[in-house]
């Protein structure tokens, strides 16, 4: 009987291409460009996701750096996948800005510049209008045509291409923000819906229920495919509630991540996870990482990871 290939050997196979990083359950961490250009602290960061299994650093790129490649270079030797972050519009666009076909190229040369410098996938984030837009059936069109056109691009240079989306829609489309997924299934390769329990509505009851929360969001986005999504889902979690970091002991904070991180391991069709936090701040997790047992890279068993 064929059997797995070993944590060290899965690294090699996926750097030469022989398999790819899809096939594997995808433990992740967001980073600042600020945080990846900061040698000590990309260092200490770097380790601790070894010695826990994470293995997908999702990074920002702002702005243009002479530091930028280096950094990025750095975590790919460390065997780490690496997708690029680009904020398309921020806070949400308006009508105008939706409609600027160069504001699109404007991101679309920061886009090309990550791939350059090595970039596994690319994540658009911020891809959507406006929270604060009244509602309008046109919104998910006109933020399709803008999907479709980057999708090309990135494809082209043999790069999947992904978008985060709000936890709700993955119940419903949202007319405010345009984001509606059957819509955009076409043209993704995979989808991160952002389901942080502190922002669903009331806030109150889905923070106490963060398994629910996160579990349920996911299952939905899935079941709108008869459970068979064309796209890879990815779920971005939050390392703490915000309504609550200042009251919050870091055993609670452990507690609700390993909630959160159970929610995505057992929801249909999920790929893994991504954990968000605004500044950067990871112990929480490397903690809940050393301490349980969690999915690991090859996606039918799991560890407990190494320390």
């Amino acid at each position: 009987m064929w059997k797995l290939p070993s944590k060290s050997l899965l690294a090699i196979l996926i750097s030469v291409g022989l398999i790819s990083h899809a096939q594997a359950w995808d433990k992740g961490i967001y980073l600042t460009q600020y945080t990846l250009e900061k040698p000590a602290k990309l260092d200490y960061l770097l380790r601790e996701a070894k010695a826990t299994g994470i293995n997908t650093f999702v990074v920002d790129h702002e702005y243009y750096s002479s530091h930028y490649a280096a950094a990025l270079a750095k975590v790919k030797a460390a065997g780490m996948k690496v997708v690029v972050r680009v904020v398309i519009f921020s806070n949400g666009g308006n009508a105008a800005q939706i409609r600027s076909q160069a504001h699109w190229e404007d991101k679309l040369k920061l886009i090309n510049d990550a791939i350059k410098a090595g970039a596994n996938a690319i994540q658009l984030d911020y891809i959507r209008y406006s929270s604060k837009e009244p509602a309008n059936p046109q919104h998910a069109k006109d933020v399709y045509q803008i999907i479709k056109w980057y999708k090309k691009r990135i494809n082209a240079q043999n790069i999947p291409m992904e978008i985060d989306i709000f936890g709700e829609v993955g119940y419903y489309p949202s007319m405010h923000i345009g984001q509606d997924i059957k819509m955009f299934a076409d043209s993704v390769d995979g989808v991160n819906p952002m389901v942080y329990p502190s922002h669903f509505w009331p806030y109150q009851k889905y923070s106490a229920e963060p398994y629910k929360t996160v579990n349920n969001s996911l299952n939905a986005l899935a079941k709108q495919f008869d459970n068979n999504p064309p796209f890879k889902i990815h779920a971005f979690i939050e390392a703490a509630n915000y309504h609550y970091i200042k009251k919050t002991s870091n055993a609670d904070k452990q507690k609700y991540l390993l909630q959160e991180i159970r929610a995505v391991e057992a929801a249909n069709k999920a790929s893994g996870w991504y954990v968000w936090s605004a500044n950067n701040v990871y112990e929480n997790l490397f903690q809940v990482l050393k301490n349980n047992k969690i999915k690991a890279a090859d996606s039918n068993k799991t560890t407990t990871a190494e320390k």
